[in-house]
């Protein structure tokens, strides 16, 4: 193994690469006790949609050589209404305040998706994505919020280790989901 690099989307063959670990950790396909150990994935996004999303900001990505072995898709209000999902977090997020102040007028950038490969799990790979996320978007975005399935409780952890915390809970997809914000303009 060499070591892993974090970096911005530059090239398809990446957003190949984060559309097969994408698949390979999809809930669906994974037994119920490796959901519940590991965490997993509850949305697919298309090839052309993760294109899309690269076209508006690039996202993030662990390589380890040419694999991607990691990434935290970038979701801006441009792209809020191209998948089912994403359109009930962003909607739901617009209805919320933190601090006092309503989130639909602040400036904020959702995690559509974040993904570390089994094999590189327990690494802090979360943690340095994260990372990159923010010396990437702090200067554009105030705030970072994603939600987090609250059935999988390895990646609220993750989340809360990083700096998010827990603002807002909401069902849909017959899931319960923790919306959960990291302040950047917390210095």
């Amino acid at each position: 193994m060499s070591a892993v690099i974090i970096k911005r989307v530059t090239d398809v063959s990446e957003l190949n690469g984060i559309k097969e670990l994408q698949a390979a950790n999809l809930k669906t396909l994974i037994s119920e006790e490796e959901a519940a150990s590991q965490g997993f994935l509850s949305a697919t996004y298309s090839a052309a949609f993760l294109e899309q999303m690269h076209l508006s900001c690039p996202s993030i990505v662990a390589k380890d050589g040419e694999e991607v072995v990691g990434y935290a898709l970038v979701t801006t209000q441009e792209n809020r209404y191209q998948h089912d999902l994403l359109a009930d977090l962003f909607n739901t997020i617009d209805t919320l305040s933190y601090n006092h102040q309503p989130l639909k007028v602040s400036r904020y950038v959702v995690v559509g998706q974040l993904c570390v490969a089994k094999a590189y799990r327990g690494q802090g790979l979360v943690q340095q994505l994260y990372g990159q996320f923010k010396a990437a978007l702090s200067d554009q975005f105030d705030f970072c919020i994603t939600d987090v399935a609250q059935a999988n409780r390895r990646s609220l952890k993750a989340h809360l280790k990083t700096g998010f915390e827990v603002i807002d809970t909401l069902h849909y997809g017959g899931i319960g989901w923790d919306i959960v914000l990291w302040d950047w303009t917390k210095r």
